[in-house]
């Protein structure tokens, strides 16, 4: 018998966690079944979830050990590098913001 957790955060600031216990060789998407994650959150799409054990993305059937941590991922809703250069722009001329306290003779942007 292994332990595994199944961590997901169904919508913002919420998050779902479970301790199962399942039988040597259960896979990721069995552990994801036994915790009936669907039927508590009907409106979260497995389909659009991305897998990982601690932390690094693996596929629905990779076969899990004990005390592993599954994790599972909605989509991004924004890109970070789009949502950091549209807060940039919001901020002004770089007199402004980010680079208002500069050191005396400092390059510019630092």
């Amino acid at each position: 018998m292994i332990e595994v957790t199944i961590v997901c955060a169904p919508a913002a600031r919420e998050v779902f966690e479970q301790t199962l216990v399942l039988t040597d060789g259960a896979t990721l998407r069995r552990a994801v079944d036994a915790s009936h994650l669907a039927d508590q959150f009907p409106d979260l799409d497995s389909a659009t979830l991305t897998p990982g054990v601690w932390g690094r993305a693996v596929d629905w059937d990779r076969v899990l050990q004990h005390l592993d941590r599954v994790e599972l991922c909605r989509p991004l809703a924004v890109d970070p590098k789009v949502a950091r250069r549209e807060r940039f722009q919001r901020q002004g001329a770089r007199a402004t913001g980010l680079f208002a306290r500069q050191r005396a003779g400092a390059k510019a942007g630092y």
